[in-house]
């Protein structure tokens, strides 16, 4: 059964990959564009540890008199409505997780319903534009030239989860907003099913991005206020909301624990009881002899 199973993916995947070049297209900008809420969660760390840098160095009021306004915007204006986008997210991927629906995000297998989807368009692009100008405003003034990180361990399992909350976020990112805004553009609104292949390729690219950059350079967010507290500086509101937005990611991996948990604990007991009645129908049937 496990083979039939494994030879049936293998010519779907042959068959994706011998099609026009338009399913290849699609799956790369679903891939693509599932990757920026991950980007948004580095780019906030990044710049969360920037303006902690530049705070303690007593050089910010001067620095931004002699930023363009593109930096400028970049590390002010910016930060703000992406903590409000990503938090937005976060919180309905949460919800999702605990009741299982969210209206605002559901949408029907073969279509996709204008309201939805436009709601879909706006968050796609106002991610785009705060990711871009953030990535293009950090580049600006060097932020990626020195390590961001504030060299804090924190523990195995506590990365371990907060990577399957942002992975369960991404999730939902994907199934509401990504696939909604692609499938409107590429197939007309007609709305396609998730295929095995774009889960695979989602959990690739986070997997890569998260050994590569994020899973260092995300715990800024949480250690930020902690650090400012520990040099007697100022804890903004930006600190408090990116440490509440690290722990809200966690809090949606340790729902998805539980509930791989009670799952497996229901398909223990489902075959428990069926081995004991097995017997006794067994029993039954000797004794009827």
């Amino acid at each position: 059964m496990a083979t039939q199973r494994w030879h049936h993916k293998a010519k779907e995947l042959l068959k994706i990959f011998a099609s026009s070049p338009t399913e290849i297209l699609y799956l790369i900008t679903v891939t693509i564009l599932s990757l920026l809420l991950p980007l948004s969660f580095l780019l906030l760390a990044t710049l969360s540890a920037a303006q902690y840098h530049l705070q303690s160095l007593l050089t910010w009021n001067h620095s931004t008199k002699t930023f363009p306004r593109l930096l400028y915007l970049a590390l002010h204006l910016n930060p703000a409505i992406l903590y409000v986008l990503v938090s937005f997210v976060s919180i309905a991927t949460l919800i999702h997780s605990l009741t299982g629906k969210i209206t605002l995000f559901s949408n029907s297998p073969t279509s996709v319903h204008r309201p939805r989807l436009f709601t879909a368009w706006v968050l796609l692009c106002a991610f785009q534009v705060c990711v871009g100008l953030g990535i293009e405003g950090g580049i600006a003034a060097g932020l990626y030239d020195s390590d961001s990180s504030f060299g804090v361990d924190r523990s195995l399992l506590s990365r371990v989860i907060f990577l399957m909350g942002l992975h369960e976020t991404m999730q939902l990112w994907n199934r509401a907003v990504v696939k909604p805004v692609v499938d409107d553009t590429v197939f007309g609104g007609v709305a396609r099913k998730e295929r095995w292949i774009e889960r695979v390729l989602m959990a690739a690219s986070l997997g890569g991005l998260w050994w590569w950059k994020l899973k260092e350079d995300v715990e800024s967010l949480v250690v930020m206020a902690e650090a400012k507290k520990e040099q007697l500086m100022e804890v903004g509101v930006a600190d408090f909301v990116g440490w509440w937005l690290y722990y809200l990611t966690v809090t949606i991996g340790m729902v998805r624990v539980v509930k791989a948990f009670m799952w497996m604990a229901s398909v223990c007991w489902r075959r428990t009881s069926t081995s004991e009645i097995a017997p006794v129908e067994s029993r039954d049937n000797d004794d009827k002899v």
